[in-house]
């Protein structure tokens, strides 16, 4: 049979009977409770003893005993974290109060237990105490570690030597323990680079550790690691609060990146362009050939307006609506009258600034001088679903699965021929993001629609556009977007390389007389793979406003 010191007990044990007070002295009558060799004082009116754990080698040393009971005395007052009190049990009182204090408000445990083992004298007098902390602590889960105290004497009295090691072993002088958001996979460009670009990527909150905005929260999980902690233990400067070491456990399920088809030096171009913009703009730029998304840039940050943005798209829509027509029979040729006033049932429509096109124009010269009482005149040749079937041939309003949050688009069939007047000029009920924009340029240059893709490994199915564009209705637009350019409202990009194609759009929006308007440009280049849209919020016109932020996005790329 073993003897009483190799009787089996578990050091780290906790014996559960209600909140149990440390260090406490009895009220009223004790009794003790045998457990394997160890005998736990227990107080009448359910409370323990300061943890008291007393074996036989107590008994047989009452200066183990005594020290252990000013261990307990410090590590009843840590557990509740009453860090002033902890700090009286100790040789240093002012520097245990200020870490316990700091760890125990870094940590903000939901409960803690520490346990005291059994006591050895040493050769010195002073007496060693092993101890093991464990805590719940919010974000992490289950978190402990073992140390040792050392109890002297001095002067007749007890105390804890105080140190930073005692507390934890991991630490040094300086330092505390902390939370930091568990670690997370990155956000990758094309490149395989992390992603700078910060409102497509989003934010991780830093009390949860969770995304809870753009690509950090759409891949939260994949990014953490499914269920693992938000958070993790880190030993921390106490001046800088820089972690210095890990602690708490590895997740056990390692968090995987989401890799984008963002371009960098496209999305830097893109960036810089918008830098110095006063008004909230955004910037997309697509790949024709596969949808691929190379720049989603917005200013300021936030909401990633660039891809979920809702707004009317004003005369850029007119490509679709000149689709619409070319279907019809419209040649480009056709004369096409522009005055400076268009009248529906008493609801007046006229072009920017009231200008109009001398006697002989065509709808070239319509299109590309965005000539609004023209279009508006030419409804008559649509019928009230024209422009939504055509539109399908763009993409528009369709099921995109991009791999993150899109607006896609709307144009519902027409209901009034005042609702129809609107429509054919991209006002009324018509509503794009800039990313469909870019997207309807990247169409016009491929021939065919190629739905968007950020992350195309979590693409599942690519929307299919349920008919194409005509090869002549699509060679049309080609010549009219290089003719905006070249002699249209476009000028703000004649001059540049690549063979730029675009489309303006001031689009009215708001209560106010006279409105307020969100200035618009869309294109691609033809001598190269890349779409784009620039959108100002409340920016005045496309052509003057929009066209040099343009300009300076493609410059960037020169």
């Amino acid at each position: 049979m073993p003897n009483q010191e190799d009787a089996p007990y578990d050091e780290g044990a906790t014996y559960r009977g209600g909140r149990r007070g440390r260090g406490a002295r009895g009220r009223g009558s004790g009794r003790r409770w045998a457990f394997g060799g160890l005998a736990l004082v227990v107080l009448a009116g359910g409370g323990y003893a300061g943890y008291r754990l007393l074996g036989a080698d107590d008994a047989a040393d009452p200066q183990v005993t005594a020290a252990r009971e000013r261990l307990q005395g410090f590590l009843g007052a840590w557990e509740k974290g009453q860090a002033e009190q902890a700090g009286t049990y100790t040789d240093t009182p002012a520097g245990a109060k200020s870490l316990i204090a700091s760890v125990m408000t870094n940590l903000k445990p939901s409960s803690t237990e520490i346990t005291a083992g059994r006591g050895e004298r040493k050769g010195d007098g002073d007496v060693r105490v092993p101890f093991t902390v464990k805590m719940r602590v919010p974000g992490v889960g289950s978190y402990g570690w073992d140390s040792e105290a050392r109890v002297r004497q001095r002067s007749g009295k007890w105390a804890v030597e105080f140190s930073t090691s005692m507390v934890h072993p991991k630490m040094r002088p300086g330092q505390t323990l902390a939370l930091t958001n568990a670690a997370r996979a990155d956000i990758l460009d094309s490149k395989g680079k992390k992603l700078e670009a910060a409102s497509l990527v989003g934010v991780v909150d830093n009390k949860s550790g969770k995304g809870v905005s753009g690509l950090e929260a759409h891949y939260d999980e994949r990014l953490s690691g499914g269920k693992g902690p938000s958070k993790a233990v880190v030993v921390a400067d106490r001046n800088s609060g820089q972690a210095v070491r890990t602690l708490s456990a590895e997740k056990s399920t390692e968090g995987r990146p989401v890799k984008t088809t963002i371009d960098p030096r496209v999305q830097r171009a893109a960036a810089d362009a918008l830098a110095g913009v006063k008004k909230t703009a955004a910037i997309v730029a697509v790949d024709p050939r596969n949808g691929h998304i190379l720049a989603a840039a917005n200013q300021p940050g936030g909401m990633n307006r660039a891809l979920e943005g809702r707004y009317p798209p004003g005369s850029t829509f007119k490509v679709v609506t000149t689709a619409a027509l070319l279907d019809r029979g419209v040649r480009p040729a056709d004369a096409a009258p522009c005055p400076k006033f268009a009248h529906v049932n008493g609801q007046r429509f006229e072009n920017q600034n009231q200008f109009v096109l001398p006697e002989g124009s065509t709808f070239k010269d319509a299109f590309a001088q965005s000539c609004n009482t023209y279009f508006v005149g030419a409804r008559g040749k649509l019928s009230d679903t024209a422009l939504r079937d055509t539109a399908q041939a763009f993409g528009i309003g369709g099921g995109w699965d991009v791999g993150a949050k899109t607006y896609n688009g709307g144009v519902p069939a027409n209901t009034s021929d005042n609702d129809k007047a609107g429509a054919v000029i991209g006002q009324g009920r018509v509503e794009a993001s800039p990313l469909v924009m870019a997207s309807i340029a990247a169409t016009v240059k491929n021939g065919k629609f190629e739905q968007p893709v950020l992350v195309p490994d979590a693409v599942r199915e690519k929307f299919r556009a349920p008919r194409d564009l005509d090869p002549k209705v699509a060679a049309d637009l080609r010549d009219l977007m290089r003719a905006t350019v070249t002699s249209g409202s476009g000028h703000a990009l004649k001059d540049l390389l690549g063979l730029p194609h675009a489309k303006t759009g001031t689009a009215e929006y708001g209560t106010d007389n006279p409105p307020r308007t969100h200035a618009w440009m869309i294109g691609y280049q033809g001598s190269s793979d890349l779409a784009w849209a620039v959108l100002l919020e409340d920016g005045g016109s496309g052509g003057s406003d929009a066209g040099p932020v343009a300009a300076r996005f493609l410059r960037n790329l020169a």
